[in-house]
This record gives C-alpha cells, sequence and structure tokens, in this order.
C-alpha cells in the first residue's frame, strides 16, 4: 500500500489528510521507491496557502524531493538495481511512504550519505550551487545571505566559504551564534543591515542571495558594489497575503528588471530551479543529476555539511508544518517513515 498525504485546499497545518492507495503497476521506466527521507520546505509552506507561483490544482500530495530505496523495477534495464538508495527532485508528490517515480529523474545516494542528509541538500544544495554560478562567487569576495540559518541559506554560506569567499549572514538574534559556527559574520537583521554591510564591504559585495522579497528587495540591491549580483529566489515577505499567488512573484521580478536596465554595473535576476524543464526536458534533467551528484559528493567528502533542525515522522505532518513556519529551524526540516 501507498500512504500519502493529501493537501485537499487552502487548509492549516491540521487541515492535511492521510489517504491510502493501491501500488498501481509498474511501467517501463518507473521504479517504485520506499521513502526513507523527505522534506519540508518553504515551498510546500506557501503550498498549503495555495500561495506557490505553479502548484497543481487541489487536491494534491506535496512534498519536493525524497530519498529512498528502490523496492521494485519496471525493467530490467534502467540502470538501477533493488535495494539502492536514490534520490529525486519531485516539485510534488514526496510526502508518502512509498512513490512511482521515472527511473529517469532518480539519482544514486553515496553509501557514505544518510538519507535524512542526503534530504537536506537535493533542492537545498542545488539551489545554492546553481546561485553561487550565477553570482560568479570566488576567492576574496563578500557575499550577503539573507535567512542564513535557514536550509538553502546555511548551504549557501558553507559553499560561499569553500569557493573562498566571506559570507555574511544576516539572521534574527536566535541565530546568530548559529550562524557565527558556520564560519560566517552574523548581523541582526532587526539593525541597519546596510549599514552594518558598508562596515565590512564599504566598495559593496559580489553578491547578494534573497529570498524574502517585498519592500527589503530594495535594501539588498543597495549592498552591491559594481560588478555585483542580486539573486532573488523567493518572496517570504508575501507569505501571508490575500490575492493571486502570481501578482508577488510578477511584481519582483518586474522591479529586477528595471534595475537591470540601469547603466550602474549591478544587475539581478530571479532564480527558479525549474526554468527550462519545459523547453528542453532531457538537458533539465541531466543538469540536475549532475547537480546532484556533486553535492552528494561534497557531503561525502566533508566539504559541507547538512544540517538536521528536527526529523518528524511522516503522520506528524501537522506538526512538522509548525515548526517550519515557526521561525525557529536551524536547517532542514525531514520527515522519516512511521515506525512499523
Amino acid at each position: 500500500m501507498i500512504t500519502e498525504i493529501e493537501l485537499p485546499g487552502v487548509v492549516g497545518p491540521d487541515g492535511l489528510r492521510l489517504r491510502t492507495r493501491d501500488v498501481p503497476r509498474l511501467q517501463a521506466g518507473q521504479a517504485l521507491v520506499r521513502m526513507e527521507a523527505t522534506g519540508v520546505s518553504f515551498a510546500e509552506q506557501q503550498m498549503r496557502r495555495g500561495k506557490y507561483y505553479d502548484q497543481p490544482p487541489f487536491p494534491f500530495v506535496p512534498g519536493y524531493d525524497v530519498v529512498g530505496v528502490v523496492e521494485a523495477l519496471g525493467d530490467r534495464n534502467s540502470g538501477f538495481v533493488v535495494g539502492q538508495r536514490v534520490a529525486s527532485l519531485t516539485k510534488v508528490g514526496g510526502w508518502a511512504n512509498r512513490l512511482v517515480l521515472p527511473t529517469s529523474e532518480l539519482v544514486p545516494v553515496p553509501d557514505a550519505v544518510s538519507a535524512e542528509d542526503a534530504e537536506a541538500v537535493i533542492v537545498n544544495g542545488v539551489t545554492a550551487r546553481r546561485m553561487l554560478a550565477i553570482g560568479k562567487v570566488g576567492r576574496g569576495d563578500n557575499v550577503v545571505v539573507l535567512g542564513a540559518n535557514g536550509g538553502v541559506g546555511s548551504l549557501l554560506v558553507q559553499l560561499a566559504q569553500h569557493a573562498g569567499a566571506t559570507a555574511v549572514g544576516i539572521v534574527s538574534k536566535r541565530h546568530m551564534q548559529y550562524v557565527r559556527d558556520l564560519g560566517a559574520i552574523a548581523i541582526d537583521r532587526d539593525s541597519d543591515t546596510a549599514a552594518e554591510v558598508r562596515a565590512i564591504a564599504p566598495g559593496g559585495v559580489k553578491a547578494v542571495f534573497d529570498h524574502v522579497g517585498g519592500e527589503g528587495i530594495r535594501t539588498s540591491w543597495s549592498m552591491l558594489g559594481r560588478g555585483g549580483v542580486l539573486v532573488s529566489y523567493g518572496t517570504a515577505a508575501t507569505r501571508d497575503q490575500d490575492g493571486n499567488a502570481k501578482l508577488p512573484v510578477l511584481a519582483l521580478i518586474g522591479q529586477l528588471l528595471l534595475w537591470n536596465a540601469l547603466p550602474n554595473g549591478r544587475s539581478a535576476t530571479f532564480f527558479n530551479i525549474w526554468a527550462g524543464r519545459k523547453f528542453n526536458p532531457q538537458r533539465h534533467q541531466a543538469a540536475l543529476r549532475a547537480d546532484m551528484e556533486a553535492v552528494f559528493g561534497q557531503v561525502a567528502a566533508g566539504v559541507i555539511s547538512a544540517r538536521i533542525a528536527r526529523s518528524f515522522p511522516l503522520s506528524d505532518i501537522a506538526d512538522a508544518l509548525r515548526f517550519a513556519e515557526s521561525g525557529t529551524a536551524a536547517g532542514k526540516v525531514v520527515l522519516v517513515p512511521d515506525q512499523a
């Protein structure tokens, strides 16, 4: 049987429902994967509110990524074997004890990397890796990371430092020590953050990574030096606003495009991990596979560490969501199978 968490509509954390169904017959090119770890990201928090930019119509099963073990295969020529640990960036569907997934979307997980550690770096690690590439971050650069305590933010800090950059994390007071423990400079988000950053980098920074959006995006833009890049990848500031879910994102993108037209040597972009998927799905999937393998390799080598804020059984999804949305989590909130 497949047990999964259904999001029936715009509901509170207690409104999600547990449902079961039979395992369908596998087709060629499919695998049955037993979930070992999935996660709660900002995307699912937005989906619960009906606010994620391109979420499917209700009802559906959320779950942006998953790590599990292959239980069965639809054909013998998949390149995978039963019992192998794999990962997949699913976008939806990951909140289930078993999933039927295309083998083309599976990536092997090294034996040296645990399921929970792998889960913590799938979407977060690929996102951080790609955004640092957009910012062309390298040795001697200064970068600013908003929400450096979070799943993406903490990996941005680690990967930026691995590239030889100095990372500045803007977080709430309760998370400042954690950011310092990562080796970054911590700034209280309630302070005059622009002035604090100018004191560190008088000429401005090479890149700012902003998941918040809203009016604060102007402050992020002001931190850049000539040749700097603002990489926006979310609109957390508008999470609870009523109205069309697409409008805050479209407004933000419009603002970034306007800034790009200014002849001041700075640039801005909105990062979307799914960009290009519709136009060239094979190329998109190949790039995802390469990035996931690279991130898993960095975890196995100890270059980056995956921070697990807390793990919850799948059936405790309401508590997991409340914790993820509380603002107190440092790292990734992970869901694991219920004990038999």
